[in-house]
């Protein structure tokens, strides 16, 4: 049992991400209190003051997102190289068709009694 949550607590750079995620979505959402405060400097005359204020809050969450973009893609590239989870790729032939899967028929006791059976001739492929 202690190994499992010794393998299961976050380690620095995740702990890391984790608080830029945070920072970001904190930021995000003081925009709009951010765009309240503004229209309220502007309405009392400082207008410059208010455009500042809501261009600063815009561009701090703006970056603050790309960071946290950036960091959680390192995270999860690092996370995928240290082989913790089994991520196995597929080749090309183990990718299975859908056209194989088209000639499905209905099981022989199917509840619906107005059920029509149409054969790949009977309709064409829309695009």
């Amino acid at each position: 049992m202690t190994g499992w949550y010794a393998e299961r607590t976050p380690d620095r750079s995740a702990r890391a991400m984790i608080a830029v995620t945070l920072l970001a979505l904190l930021l995000v959402a003081a925009v709009p209190v951010a765009l309240l405060a503004a229209v309220v400097m502007m309405m009392l005359g400082y207008v410059v003051g208010g455009l500042a204020l809501f261009g600063g809050s815009v561009l701090a969450a703006a970056i603050a997102v790309a960071l946290a973009g950036v960091s959680g893609m390192r995270h999860l590239r690092q996370v995928l190289s240290e082989g913790s989870f089994r991520v196995v790729r597929l080749s090309g032939s183990q990718y299975t068709d859908v056209a194989q899967y088209t000639d499905v028929a209905e099981p022989a006791g199917s509840d619906y009694a107005n059920l029509v059976q149409l054969d790949p001739d009977d309709y064409t492929e829309v695009r």
